[in-house]
């Protein structure tokens, strides 16, 4: 689990594959084939899991973000838009 961003508003969180040495030959192995991005909107306290295509076409936004270096407000104007398929409660556990 990787944070990418944490503002007033939002934390994005990147979820990457655990991994498990195999006994066999002492690499690690992915035991989670894809990797996803939570979105928690600090606003509504709530959060939205993409994964699948999803987490690849977000993952191609913050891809675009590393080379052009957006302004906060237009990070957090992208990040409103997805907030909006955000229906699963915050939980602390």
């Amino acid at each position: 689990m990787q944070m990418l961003y944490d503002s007033e508003s939002f934390v994005v969180v990147h979820m990457v594959p655990d991994t498990a040495e195999d006994d066999s030959t002492g690499v690690e192995v992915p035991q989670l084939a894809r990797h996803g991005f939570e979105i928690v909107d600090k606003r509504s306290g709530k959060e939205v899991y993409l994964d699948g295509s999803w987490a690849e076409m977000f993952q191609q936004i913050i891809l675009d973000w590393q080379r052009n270096t957006p302004t906060q407000e237009e990070v957090e104007d992208m990040l409103d838009s997805y907030a909006g398929l955000a229906q699963n409660p915050v939980v602390v556990h």
